[in-house]
């Protein structure tokens, strides 16, 4: 049996995920983040359906969600986890990607999955952050990698 830290935030829903990442569609990979855990870890959602851009060309005849986008939602992810998780800590103008690190693709993904991102923390510095995420559809890891990014003010 494993002792998990409390949950902070329980939910933070699209509306709350505008109000914290810069970033917008087509680019605002992530549906809402649950469980974020005062041990800087959370779960990060991601409903994939078909009409969504990637899929007109990532392939026409076998769509695919690309592994990359899965990567920048990683990032995402870890940037609501950080940004909410500090007490006093505002709307950043930039969240910058700073690093990806033993990044694997386990099993494809297609349209009608549900993206888990499993999010830890592993290191952090001033604002700069280091995440460990699994991406997981049900249950199965499909990608996996070590992501860093820089928070500015």
């Amino acid at each position: 049996m494993t002792d998990e830290a409390p949950v902070r935030f329980e939910l933070v829903d699209i509306n709350m995920i505008l109000q914290t990442l810069p970033h917008r569609f087509p680019m605002l990979l992530i549906d809402r983040v649950i469980n974020i855990r005062t041990d800087y870890s959370g779960i990060g959602i991601k409903n994939v359906t078909f009409n969504e851009p990637p899929f007109q060309g990532h392939f026409p005849d076998r769509p695919v969600y690309p592994g990359v986008m899965m990567i920048e939602a990683m990032a995402q992810t870890a940037g609501v986890i950080g940004i909410k998780s500090v007490e006093g800590t505002e709307k950043p103008r930039a969240v910058y990607f700073l690093t990806i690190d033993k990044c694997k693709f386990r099993k494809p993904v297609m349209p009608g999955d549900t993206i888990e991102y499993h999010m830890r923390s592993i290191g952090r510095r001033k604002t700069m952050w280091w995440f460990h995420g699994d991406a997981k559809v049900n249950g199965q890891v499909v990608a996996e990698a070590d992501v860093g990014a820089m928070l500015t003010d």
